[in-house]
């Protein structure tokens, strides 16, 4: 959950038909000496469409794992997902990346609200050359992306402000926050969705597929619930306040809390948090068009699944709420106010209403949340306490059941429609998964997520390479790789999902690098102790 979030809190997606505009304006000098100011790159880049009102803006995709190097996508609405406009390219000439900045977009320098226009190419071929330039010099250094997304409008008068410098030695490209234009005050409160929403993506055409497939869903969808007699309950790992030895077991359980160090308490108060925004997912599986739950009490197998599925989920959250709160360690008021805002704020996992799109997402998310319980489970036990250990090894389970009756419901769709299931899988991809608990705030802290994942990504509870080893396991469970019969959209979406996970592996090892360097901030789950990130 770390890295990837990180980073999709810190992308702006929008959609682009050619040409580009591009302006520019002079920039303050920096003060640093560490730094040599590039002639041409000490410049504000600002690009917007006014010509096109029906479409909104330039896309800065920034890396599904690290801020360490710019996508640029030139999108056409009519596009089912995101077209890269050049390759990965890989090159040592950092003295290069000044003649790019200055050269690659022909231009002039201007205000930026001059009438005065200089156009960039009015082709893809034409602009293209020059974007590969641009990250081909660009990737080599680190970059980073400052402010927040959050509350940039999602229109057509939108602007892009970039600047850059580099240091003397090491080489490496400053940017400063992407920002709406004209700008506006940054507000503290709730995070909330910030890209473009959209709905009913499915033709309606489909809805058939998975009204026959109902009698499918009985016999291979349900049968991955318990019953609820043989299914644990929170109770069966707390202290019973019935028996005599209560206050004894309580004791007992503090005892052994008191040997947890606050980064693991910070990443099972976040796993915890995670689970009691159950409400949400039951309503975004409720979102799906063709399976959702009409009445609230529906017979079908997919509205029995979902009702099952969210009951059976019920139990991590109630558990892991009551244990961490018997360990006196933790600030429950703030982790309360945490849940609070978080089902306030829901979410959207930009899955259009798309039952495509939405078992695809939850068959991703379902693997990572067996991985990090397990790896709280795993750590518990290096820990010394068995006990907790069991706590998270059982959710870690039901997770792994429930993984399995969403990965089977995508095979069945690679079954009898490969080419539109591979084209959701390809942009459900492009546009990263989102973690569930992306918009978590305590009243105080606007990166609260971005700092829990951090924590969680240092100590190997959930990582970037989990994330790349998901998409791998995906592959190959899906065989995507052995895909046939599939159109030109369809290829080219398999040859991006095959080949993704590579270069996911590759960012993440700059992520171990760049981490030994975090600082220690406080969290209010643990009453303001400071953690490192």
């Amino acid at each position: 959950m770390s890295l990837i979030s990180k980073c999709l809190s810190r992308f702006v997606a929008c959609r682009l038909a050619l040409p580009l505009i591009l302006y520019s304006s002079p920039s303050l000098s920096l003060k640093n000496p560490n730094y040599t100011t590039l002639a041409r790159a000490q410049t504000h880049w600002h690009l917007r469409p006014p010509e096109f009102p029906n479409l909104t803006c330039f896309s800065l995709i920034f890396s599904p794992l690290l801020p360490t190097y710019i996508d640029i996508y030139i999108v056409d609405s009519s596009s089912p997902f995101f077209l890269p406009i050049f390759p990965q390219i890989s090159t040592s000439d950092h003295s290069g990346a000044m003649s790019t900045l200055a050269s690659a977009w022909t231009m002039k320098p201007m205000s930026p609200f001059s009438k005065h226009k200089n156009h960039v190419g009015s082709t893809l071929s034409s602009t293209a050359g020059n974007l590969i330039r641009m990250r081909s010099e660009l990737r080599r250094f680190p970059l980073f992306l400052t402010g927040h997304q959050n509350n940039l409008p999602s229109n057509s008068n939108f602007a892009v402000s970039l600047k850059a410098v580099v240091p003397n030695r090491a080489g490496g490209i400053t940017m400063t926050s992407v920002s709406s234009k004209p700008r506006m005050k940054k507000v503290s409160g709730p995070p909330h969705e910030a890209h473009d929403q959209v709905t009913h993506s499915m033709p309606p055409q489909k809805l058939e597929i998975f009204k026959s497939l109902e009698d499918w869903a009985t016999d291979n969808l349900l049968v991955h619930l318990k019953p609820v007699e043989k299914c644990w309950q929170p109770q069966d790992f707390l202290p019973d306040s019935s028996s005599e030895s209560f206050f004894d077991e309580i004791k007992d359980l503090k005892e052994r809390s008191k040997e947890i160090p606050d980064d693991y308490l910070v990443c099972l108060i976040g796993d915890m948090v995670t689970e009691e925004a159950l409400p949400t997912y039951q309503t975004m599986l409720n979102t799906l068009d063709g399976v959702r739950d009409e009445t609230g009490a529906s017979p079908t197998s997919w509205a029995v699944w979902t009702r099952a599925w969210t009951a059976e989920e019920n139990r991590h959250g109630d558990l892991l709420n009551k244990y961490l709160y018997l360990t006196g360690r933790v600030d429950m008021r703030q982790v309360e106010k945490t849940i609070q805002y978080l089902i306030g704020s829901g979410m959207d996992p930009r899955t259009e209403n798309n039952p495509y799109l939405g078992f695809i997402y939850t068959s991703f998310q379902e693997r990572a949340t067996f991985i990090s319980h397990g790896n709280t489970a795993r750590l518990a036990k290096e820990l010394g306490d068995i006990k907790l250990a069991q706590v998270c090894g059982s959710i870690a389970a039901d997770e792994k059941r429930h993984e399995t009756a969403y990965t089977k419901i995508v095979d069945k769709l690679f079954e009898i429609d490969p080419d539109d299931t591979v084209l959701a899988f390809a942009d459900m991809m492009k546009k990263k998964i989102s973690m569930p608990a992306h918009l978590m705030y305590d009243g105080h802290n606007n990166n609260l997520f971005e700092h829990f994942s951090s924590v969680a990504q240092r100590l190997g509870v959930y990582t970037a390479k989990d994330y790349a080893d998901i998409l791998e396991f995906l592959v190959e469970r899906w065989d995507v790789a052995k895909l046939t019969g599939l159109s030109g959209a369809g290829n080219k979406a398999q040859d991006f999902i095959c080949t993704l996970a590579p270069r996911i592996r590759r960012l993440e090892e700059r992520a171990q690098a760049r981490a030994k360097q975090a600082p220690r901030v406080p969290f209010s789950w643990i009453h303001n102790r400071e953690v490192q990130l």
